[in-house]
């Protein structure tokens, strides 16, 4: 017994601290619901920048909002974010003939540091030795909305990652899917931001227009593109630039009529199923004040060279039955009668037709020298005036 007694004390000493345990790990797990983002104005290197910075123009595009009252202490809330391609047009900005960042500068800063370069191939995705060439072939924009991204930073000789906002003209390096791959002030490599869905607490000042219902989500293209469709920042005109250019191939459009003062449209959210209409694949219930269906047969004569004209009054038609209600079930049935005889009208009698006796044949069955006599048979009554439209006759219509 006392031996029962111990472990039945040993069991609740457990069972006690793993309570208490998973009332501190409560706090955990709720803070794993709660992410922060970081707020970068366009200017800033950020936290633990991987270079000095390279971008060319700081000058601000069109803002996606209008200024607003919003505080400038951090809030924690839901992030929403609304998806535009990476090939919209106006979704980018830039100087007509100017780049906004300088390639050649970024790469300078990356291979005279074998330890950074090593740190932004491996967070780029890329081989060391293909940083030139992959910086070189990325066209260099400025975001014209407020846009989240996973972000990058160096500490401790290796790449660091966290979920941040680009303020709206801030110099990126896009690459042919329109996908922003290097920020210019810091050059911190870009990837497209976590789908984390639940609350955001925001770190850092924001800037004058910040609204979290306003910041997109760029997605990239699934086909490569060869040119960005831009909006001048200068002047607001359009610009085409191709990709992996630094300015100096762009060309006006002028026949583009999309206002460039407006921020790009984002694409519409997919359909839920739920959402979706029912589509019933059985017909609809009759009616419970349906009547029983009645067999109904249609007689369609078809007439014949020898039938005579009718004569005498039409026959009067029946009357249309109340209509039922609606998705009450019938039965029809048409049936053809093709009468083989003339049919004799109900006000004209049928001549009676003499008989002919048949000649006598001979005793030896050869062919008889005496012509048979010839009889005229009428073939149907005389002919009268046509007396109008004549229906059915009432022997036709109980076949």
């Amino acid at each position: 017994m006392p031996s029962t007694l111990r472990r039945c004390a040993a069991a609740a000493a457990v069972l006690s601290f793993a309570a208490f345990a998973a009332g501190c790990g409560g706090g955990a797990s709720s803070a794993d619901d709660q992410q922060d983002l970081d707020l970068q104005p366009i200017a800033a290197a950020g936290p633990d920048p991987f270079t000095e910075s390279t971008a060319e123009s700081t000058a601000t595009p069109t803002p996606s909002a209008p200024p607003g009252s919003r505080s400038s202490a951090p809030t924690p809330g839901l992030q929403t974010t609304r998806p535009v391609s990476g090939a919209a047009p106006g979704l980018y900005g830039g100087t007509q003939s100017v780049a906004s960042c300088d390639v050649e500068k970024q790469i300078t800063f990356l291979v005279g540091d074998r330890t950074k370069e090593r740190a932004f191939a491996d967070a780029a995705g890329i081989d060391p030795a293909d940083i030139p060439t992959f910086l070189r072939g990325l066209t260099p924009v400025v975001l014209r909305v407020d846009t989240r991204v996973t972000n990058h930073g160096f500490r401790g000789g290796a790449a660091t990652s966290f979920q941040s906002v680009l303020q709206a003209g801030t110099a990126v390096l896009v690459d042919d899917h329109g996908e922003p791959r290097v920020r210019c002030a810091c050059g911190n490599p870009l990837k497209p931001p976590n789908a984390h869905q639940g609350n955001w607490t925001d770190k850092g000042k924001p800037w004058p227009g910040y609204r979290p219902s306003q910041v997109i989500v760029i997605r990239p293209t699934t086909v490569v593109i060869n040119s960005l469709v831009i909006v001048n920042i200068t002047n607001n005109t359009w610009i085409e630039r191709p990709t992996g250019d630094d300015g100096q191939h762009d060309r006006r459009r002028p026949d583009i009529t999309i206002d460039p003062k407006k921020p790009p449209v984002p694409e519409p959210p997919s359909p839920s199923p739920s959402s979706s209409p029912h589509v019933s694949s059985s017909p609809p219930s009759p009616s419970p004040d349906c009547p029983s269906p009645a067999p109904t047969v249609t007689v369609t004569e078809t007439p014949t060279a020898s039938q005579p004209p009718r004569s005498g009054p039409p026959l009067a038609l029946p009357r249309s039955p109340e209509p039922p209600p609606r998705n009450c079930p019938t039965a029809t049935r048409t049936v053809t009668a093709s009468p083989s005889a003339p049919v004799a009208g109900p006000s004209t009698p049928s001549p009676a037709t003499p008989s002919t006796p048949a000649p006598p044949q001979p005793p030896d069955g050869g062919t008889s020298a005496q012509p048979s006599p010839s009889t005229s048979v009428p073939s149907g009554p005389p002919s009268e005036p046509d007396s109008g439209i004549v229906g059915p006759s009432p022997d036709a219509e109980n076949v």
